[in-house]
């Protein structure tokens, strides 16, 4: 299929920013994302598939396209962008800030708090169960 060069790079370009592309299973309408045909952005993808570039799934009428390592190369290549760039599923996240290994009640949170009474000798907390003579009876009560 003909696809013209400026849908072709608006393609590829939302294809290497994400790493991932959808697309309906719907070939008359626009791309919902992109100012696009939908069936362009099939046909686009489908031949990167073809090509090892694209990981393809199908599911509930639509596809999912994931990049593969290959296909950043090509991406790279075809839209002239240096390696330092790369895409928001190869991004690593942000590591939430640890707490100092010293601080116990940063480091557990205040887990430790209510198992304060086992290692204080009180084996037996307000509000239990009765010990010993508790028996429940099961039928009529009178």
């Amino acid at each position: 299929m003909i696809i013209s060069k400026e849908n072709r790079r608006t393609i590829y370009t939302a294809l290497f920013q994400e790493g991932v592309l959808v697309a309906p299973k719907n070939f008359e309408i626009k791309h919902p994302n992109l100012d696009v045909p939908n069936l362009e952005v099939v046909k686009a993808m489908q031949s990167l598939t073809s090509k090892g570039f694209v990981h393809t799934r199908f599911s509930w009428q639509w596809y999912y396209y994931v990049l593969t390592d290959e296909g950043l190369e090509y991406l790279r290549e075809y839209l002239h962008l240096p390696s330092e760039i790369v895409p928001a599923t190869h991004k690593r996240p942000a590591r939430p800030q640890r707490a100092v290994v010293g601080d116990r009640e940063g480091f557990r949170g205040n887990r430790g708090g209510d198992r304060e009474y086992r290692r204080r000798g009180d084996f037996e907390k307000k509000g239990d169960a009765p010990s010993g003579g508790f028996r429940p009876r099961f039928g009529r009560q009178e």
